[in-house]
């Protein structure tokens, strides 16, 4: 086997193994958007929560006359 025969099979092989690397770091770099993006839904969802649970409160206070011992 020459010289730039065994180069060769040497630049393939880093290519493959670059690729696979890609495809690895791909996979997790999805997999960590996903679970951003459900996080970040979650957390949407208890703002929600958070702004209902206050808003009655709040609301309820100021239309409640004062009790009758005011």
């Amino acid at each position: 086997m020459n010289t730039i025969e065994h180069r060769l099979m040497e630049l393939e092989a880093k290519v493959a193994f670059q690729d696979e690397t890609i495809e690895i770091l791909n996979d997790e770099l999805k997999a960590h958007q996903q679970q951003l993006a459900k996080m970040k839904r979650q957390t949407e969802l208890l703002a929600e929560k958070l702004k209902e649970a206050q808003q009655p409160s709040l609301m309820s206070q100021m239309q409640e006359p004062p009790p009758p011992h005011y």
